[in-house]
């Protein structure tokens, strides 16, 4: 399915003549010149992150790029829904929050999916952003109630749903709350017939042993980080492979086996070179560091 319509690069260069805008003005920051060249000349298209730059800087609505006549409508939600994900993917709660307050509006919003979407991710932005707890929460439960007040035999969604609650109970402190929300959404996600995104299990496995861990409950952690880490490899997802590791190391130190420790560590920093997250190697090398000095 195409996000953005037939006439995207016809429409694209006559906002940049109008906005009086030269290639290299609008590509700054975005892409390069002969990217947005291609762009205009329909030869590929932008990503969707790449798009709603676009639409920033030309001071328009994403939706102007698309299809007036096919599915306008819907491509634009699916493409606001996509964006919002891939943001939190990189964990930047305030690019969401923006679109959140430009969209909740939206007639094209209404629709219950929608609509519960937008205020699921509200709740998450409302802890990591103004650090309410309660409301977040709430939010969270609000959006759960709009598909399924009694909480019973979740759909993938909302399981998903539930796992942010759990997050946000272990990322506050509410540790025993957020092993019990965690455990009751496992529970839910293997009634499923078949789940769509394997990262949903890889997040309550890793939600679980941080929580676990941080109650003391090593061992145990350590039963859901191997949990954790069959599934990607099982998978062949990359998602938390990394932290999975770290997290196993974390524990086997804690319980003092440090040779053991030591060697889950250094394949977390193996794992996030192999990614390019210098950033998190960093992080587990300087807390290995920290931790076998400690020990």
């Amino acid at each position: 399915m195409s996000l953005v319509g037939y006439n995207f690069g016809e429409i694209l260069k006559s906002l940049r003549a109008y906005k009086r805008m030269t290639l290299s003005e609008l590509a700054e920051g975005i892409c390069s010149e002969d990217d947005l060249l291609q762009f205009e000349k329909e030869e590929k298209y932008p990503t969707i992150d790449q798009l709603y730059k676009i639409a920033l800087k030309l001071d328009v609505e994403l939706n102007h790029f698309f299809d007036i006549a096919s599915t306008d409508t819907y491509n634009y939600a699916i493409a606001v829904t996509e964006l919002i994900k891939k943001y939190k993917r990189e964990r930047d709660y305030a690019a969401i929050n923006e679109i959140i307050l430009k969209e909740q509006d939206s007639p094209l919003f209404k629709h219950t999916s929608f609509k519960q979407f937008l205020m699921w991710h509200e709740g998450i932005c409302t802890y990591y952003l103004d650090e309410d707890k309660d409301k977040s929460i709430g939010l969270l439960y609000g959006a759960l109630s709009m598909t399924n007040p009694e909480r019973k035999d979740l759909t993938e969604r909302e399981i998903e749903i539930l796992t942010s609650v759990a997050i946000i109970k272990k990322d506050a402190g509410n540790l025993e709350d957020a092993v019990e929300v965690f455990l009751m959404a496992l529970n839910n996600l293997t009634k499923l017939p078949q789940v769509q995104d394997s990262s949903i299990w890889l997040k309550i496995l890793y939600g679980l042993a941080q929580a676990l861990s941080k109650l003391e409950s090593y061992e145990e952690s350590l039963i859901y980080c191997s949990k954790g880490i069959d599934n990607c490899i099982y998978e062949e997802n990359m998602y938390l492979f990394g932290e999975l590791h770290y997290q196993t190391g974390m524990n086997y130190i804690k319980l003092g086996k440090l040779d053991e420790g030591k060697e889950y560590l250094e394949k977390a920093v193996l794992i996030f070179k192999l990614q390019e997250n210098e950033k998190f190697a960093s992080l587990v090398i300087t807390e290995m560091e920290k931790l076998l000095k400690y020990c």
